[in-house]
């Protein structure tokens, strides 16, 4: 579990950094470059993320189960993680109206993403994982939308093609990801 903690303090910490010391970011990026900090943010993100997903599967080789959630959690998990999908691809399509009405649809993501792995996960290692994202995610959605308002962020809009290929994207992602990716990558066959 130590090795889960520990994951999750490097990678949300590092993450947090815009959050909590936003000048000291942006003293760092001038001292370095952007291309360093880059490189320097996305190599700690890495050793984080490796530590949490080895730590969590130590965790779960000695699950220590806070509750036994219902089946049916499972199933609505498995709705939830639909718009979470969309809302990552969303992201990442420039032009959305779904990026244009949420800013950070990655964030939103996330948050739905760790909302739904809470309800149908009752190990204390799932409660600490998503437990973690979500809480992170609620507050860096807080503060980006704050940053958007004060520099007075708008979005673009686009042609409502790009928002069909978020969505058509986005369940063709989630359904590679369940039917498939879950289970290889996680060992857990959420339909099955």
């Amino acid at each position: 579990m130590l090795v889960l903690v520990l994951g999750l303090v490097v990678f949300l910490g590092c993450h947090s950094v815009r959050i909590v010391a936003e000048g000291w970011r942006n003293s760092q990026i001038a001292r370095l470059g952007v291309l360093p900090w880059k490189g320097l943010y996305s190599f700690v993100s890495v050793v984080g993320l490796v530590l949490i997903v080895w730590g969590y599967g130590m965790a779960r080789a000695e699950p220590i189960v806070v509750w036994n959630p219902p089946v049916w959690t499972r199933h609505l998990a498995a709705l939830l993680t639909v718009p979470a999908f969309i809302l990552l691809v969303g992201a990442y399509i420039p032009g959305t109206r779904i990026k244009a009405a949420l800013g950070h649809p990655m964030v939103v993501g996330v948050k739905v993403w760790a909302f739904s792995h809470l309800i149908a996960n009752g190990t204390l290692a799932d409660v600490a994982l998503f437990g973690s994202f979500m809480v992170w995610a609620v507050i860096d959605y807080r503060a980006a939308r704050q940053r958007d308002r004060a520099a007075g962020t708008v979005y673009s809009v686009g042609p409502i093609s790009r928002d069909v290929l978020s969505v058509v994207l986005g369940l063709g992602l989630w359904a590679a990801f369940a039917f498939a990716l879950h289970e290889w990558l996680i060992g857990v066959r959420p339909f099955g």
